[in-house]
């Protein structure tokens, strides 16, 4: 999978506060990722991070047409 900064990932496991949508802040060696219900950043390595995601929900840049 090809990610870049903004988009949105789910993950496998939900975090403690419920959410299991996490924004993607920073690629490269090590991932940056916030989730989007509560706020907290977290700080993986790549190949964790990888392992980690189910799928992108959101590309970034891609707009929402209602």
């Amino acid at each position: 999978m090809d990610f870049s900064v903004g988009d949105i990932v789910q993950m496998k496991k939900n975090h403690p506060c419920g959410g299991r949508e996490w924004e993607v802040l920073r690629t490269g060696i090590d991932f940056r990722i916030k989730c989007t219900t509560c706020g907290h950043m977290v700080m993986l390595p790549r190949p964790k991070f990888e392992k980690s995601v189910k799928k992108i929900i959101r590309k970034a840049g891609a707009c929402d047409e209602n």
